[in-house]
């Protein structure tokens, strides 16, 4: 499927998830228009990318906007059994019990059926817990520093991070400029 909407889909890949894509990130988040989204891209994505443990999964589709989660199985599944994820998520309805299968479908549930986002999804983005805390107490308020969230915590390691996260966009960016797709750009054969 090499025609120029899906070029495009590439390229909104590499730049919203660049980090997660580099394996830096256990997931991200991207958003893009219902009307130049075809959910074959989602099926050639994840059968290919699958040999890395990346997979693409839609959390909500209205009229206008798709937003998917693009994330790596083996980091998030990690990421979601620590224990101080654990706690915050069961303050919004995630039993300990939930795998990470049904922790995505809880969180694509509560995006769906709430007017608030639901700002538990830091946990799933690997924000910092006590960043996730400090935004929700806060009501995204009094932070210390914004980037790619707000900061409430540790803003000398978040602003490393930022810039490691710049890094890959702008390497994944530059190599689809230079004629890859996004599979030859991240070694998938």
């Amino acid at each position: 499927m090499c025609n120029n909407r899906y070029f495009e889909f590439e390229q909104k890949l590499a730049f919203h998830t660049a980090p997660s894509l580099l394996g830096i990130k256990c997931a991200s988040l991207m958003s893009i228009a219902r009307d130049s989204f075809d959910e074959m891209y989602l099926e050639l994505f994840n059968c290919r990318a699958a040999v890395k443990g990346l997979r693409i999964k839609i959390l909500c589709m209205c009229e206008e906007r798709v937003l998917l989660l693009l994330y790596n199985e083996n980091k998030l599944a990690a990421q979601l059994s620590r224990e101080e994820c654990r706690g915050v998520l069961r303050i919004y309805g995630y039993a300990d019990s939930m795998d990470m299968e049904a922790c995505l479908e809880r969180l694509s549930v509560r995006i769906g059926e709430n007017r608030d986002f639901p700002h538990e999804i830091g946990i799933f983005l690997d924000y910092p817990v006590e960043d996730v805390e400090g935004f929700i107490k806060h009501n995204g308020c009094n932070f210390k520093l914004c980037g790619y969230w707000k900061v409430y915590g540790d803003t000398t390691r978040a602003q490393r991070t930022f810039e490691n996260y710049n890094r890959c966009r702008k390497f994944l960016c530059s190599r689809l400029r230079q004629g890859d797709d996004i599979y030859h750009a991240l070694k998938i054969s």
